[in-house]
């Protein structure tokens, strides 16, 4: 009974970690490549390739969530979510900022 409840766990985990994993690489292939170079971050080919090996690392996970070839991928996986978590928390915002430009919704003082 509890290998069932423990596998649906980490079911569930793995698609919610794939689910962040992908949120992540789309962000990423959304904006110009020149938004990446104004904000001081690493370059959109560096975020593309990092993120898109963590949901390569998801999909494996996910798919081999049932103890296949892959397994869970433990520290792998771990190192998977955290990747996409940096991508989605510092370059994200930044990069958003960045290639909005002039903005409608700015005013002569900023943000209105």
């Amino acid at each position: 009974m509890i290998f069932y409840v423990e596998r649906a766990v980490f079911f569930v985990l793995a698609v919610v970690a794939l689910g962040l994993e992908l949120w992540a690489l789309a962000d990423c292939a959304r904006h110009p490549a020149n938004a990446f170079e104004a904000t001081g971050k690493r370059t959109k080919t560096f975020w593309l390739a990092l993120t898109g090996g963590a949901t390569l690392i998801g999909v494996m996970s996910l798919f081999g969530s049932g103890g296949g070839l892959f397994g869970t991928l433990g520290l792998f996986g771990l190192a998977a979510v955290v990747a996409a978590s940096i991508y989605l928390a510092d370059v994200r915002p930044a990069v958003k900022d960045a290639g909005r430009g002039g903005s409608r919704n700015t005013g002569p003082y900023g943000p209105w």
